[in-house]
């Protein structure tokens, strides 16, 4: 049986159990953020399919299918060459060979075109893939869209496209730490 936990605002994992103590473990609930309603956890994630920038120099289209059988690391992020965004982006690139170990990829997701995408991850050395959402259709549906812009919020995703955990209004120094951290513990106990 998997153990359910939820995510708070904070990055801080609550189990059900806990949950269940306080009170509020027979809830049925729907988690919202200021973004619009975040997808459940230990559910399918929704489904994307959005053009970007794949480094080193390459413009491509990628969906969730494309992870399928590996951990995925989907951020949002409101936009490039921004102050909060390239910290953001700067630790995951610090910890992607971490992440690759781990069997995750890290995308990232903004409304930028693809064009600014290739010169935020020119000039930032990122190796990882950023995807175009101009009219926030895919971040609206992962509670993450105030127009124009994306929010920032993290989901981990699994191997069977399950989304397993998830950050909101993140605080983009350390964040990519947490998330390896929480990715460690899933695949150590995986219940």
């Amino acid at each position: 049986m998997r153990r359910r936990s939820f995510i708070t605002a904070s990055g801080q994992a609550i189990s059900a159990s806990l949950l269940a103590l306080i009170g509020l473990g027979g809830w049925a609930w729907r988690a919202e953020a200021l973004g619009g309603v975040l997808p459940d956890l230990d559910q399918p994630a929704p489904d994307f399919e959005l053009e970007g920038f794949v480094p080193p120099k390459q413009k491509a289209t990628l969906s969730l299918r494309d992870f399928q059988g590996s951990w995925l690391v989907l951020y949002f992020y409101p936009k490039d060459f921004t102050g909060g965004c390239t910290i953001e982006a700067r630790g995951f690139q610090n910890d992607l060979a971490q992440f690759r170990q781990a069997g995750a990829a890290v995308v990232g997701v903004s409304a930028d075109d693809p064009d600014s995408h290739a010169s935020f991850c020119s000039d930032e050395d990122l190796a990882f893939p950023l995807l175009s959402d101009p009219a926030g259709e895919v971040s609206s549906r992962y509670g993450s869209w105030i127009a124009p812009y994306s929010q920032r919020h993290t989901f981990l995703i699994d191997p069977q496209g399950i989304v397993r955990a998830r950050w909101v209004a993140v605080r983009p120094a350390g964040h990519s730490q947490e998330v390896l951290t929480l990715l460690r513990q899933l695949q150590a106990d995986p219940a």
